[in-house]
């Protein structure tokens, strides 16, 4: 197998690489936004034939910097989406952080082929016009995300239509419990403290706010086909069930493992077989007990308003993936307080009153650009 990684210097993208290493996948393209040093690193063991590096400057360093290799150096967008379209590659790893992520993955499934995808925001704000793609285009898509890995993998088997639910976990993120007047000043760096995953800042704090299990419910309907009355969200602190389904007879399949994405990602890359993970196995002797809870949605906002997003359909859920993006960024920032990230998603929702279903590319680019661009001049 022939892989490209874009997002290679982040979380998935580096996890993406361990599983190449420990199985000899050849890696042809590697992409990062400006981590140009462990950027450097990864080519030079993995000599791909092209990396693409969002940021000019960054990329005209690194083409020095790899001058003694045959490797090609692209900067811009361009870089990104030769990455994509690379013509050696079978799979594309998408683990690009946001909306960014949409055009790579349009790329790369217009040029044939098939997508690992770990950017959620692909298929919240452009869901209808990649499935589309992809079902026209013939190539599969393999979810990378843990929980609708997790799902997927319930799925095998499953006779067609039995499926009943899809059951979403939920660790609940660094505020488990908290009220919102406990919210109300928390920093940045509680924020930041995941219990039991070790992610990048954004979705750790999409985490925190609950907005990561919204995405993830908008995304499971648009890979399962499942409506949103068709698709929990329990809270389940350990995280070792990673995801369930339940069928039309009321048994539930689940899949469990240890907190490790090195495992969602194999599988993604090496489906239908099962090999030998890099991932600790689950010892069940250590594991005392598992916990399940109701999400509150009146303190994480979030959750329900990616729902009312999904419900309202067109391009809601893309101004909720906007406005959380620029809010998120705003609170890294410490421009605003945590709970404004929920409030300021509410506003952009009630704001917003397109309500066509009908949408195009340029239509979902439009919303997300003047989304942003609102929330910047108001900020």
């Amino acid at each position: 197998m022939n892989i490209s990684v874009l997002g290679s210097t982040g979380s998935i993208g580096v996890q993406t690489l361990d599983v190449a290493r420990m199985h000899g996948i050849k890696v042809c393209a590697l992409t990062a936004n400006k981590s140009i040093e462990l950027l450097e690193k990864q080519a030079r063991e993995f000599m791909p034939d092209i990396v693409g590096v969002l940021d000019e400057k960054s990329a005209e360093k690194l083409k020095i910097s790899l001058a003694d290799t045959n490797i090609k150096v692209i900067g811009g967008k361009e870089g990104i989406i030769e990455a994509a379209q690379h013509e050696k590659a079978d799979t594309v790893v998408n683990a690009v952080v946001g909306v960014a992520g949409l055009l790579p993955t349009l790329a790369a499934v217009r040029a044939g082929k098939n997508l690992a995808l770990a950017n959620k925001e692909t298929l919240v704000a452009g869901g209808s016009i990649v499935m589309k793609e992809i079902k026209d285009r013939g190539v599969k898509l393999y979810p990378v995300d843990s929980e609708h890995s997790a799902i997927f993998q319930c799925l095998q088997g499953c006779p067609e239509n039995s499926l009943k639910k899809v059951i979403l976990t939920a660790s609940g993120g660094s505020f488990f419990g908290k009220t919102r007047e406990e919210l109300k000043n928390v920093t940045v760096e509680s924020a930041l403290k995941h219990p039991n995953w070790s992610m990048g800042k954004k979705i750790t704090i999409d985490s925190a706010t609950m907005m990561n299990k919204g995405l993830e419910v908008i995304e499971a309907s648009w890979l399962f086909s499942v409506e949103d009355k068709d698709i929990d969200v329990v809270i389940h602190r350990e995280s070792i069930i990673h995801s369930m389904i339940q069928l039309k007879d009321n048994a539930v399949i689940a899949q469990l493992g240890t907190a490790d994405m090195r495992i969602p990602i194999q599988y993604a890359l090496t489906y239908p077989n099962r090999l030998p993970s890099p991932a600790e196995e689950l010892d069940f002797s250590k594991i005392a007990e598992l916990h399940f809870a109701k999400p509150d949605y009146e303190t994480f906002k979030c959750l329900a308003l990616c729902r009312e997003a999904l419900r309202k359909g067109g391009l809601y859920p893309t101004v909720a993936n906007a406005a959380n993006e620029v809010a998120v960024q705003m609170f890294l920032e410490e421009k605003i307080k945590f709970l404004d990230i929920g409030e300021i998603v509410e506003k952009s929702l009630s704001d917003f009153t397109d309500s066509r279903q009908d949408i195009t590319l340029d239509d979902i680019l439009q919303a997300d650009r003047e989304t942003r661009k609102k929330l910047i001049e108001i900020n």
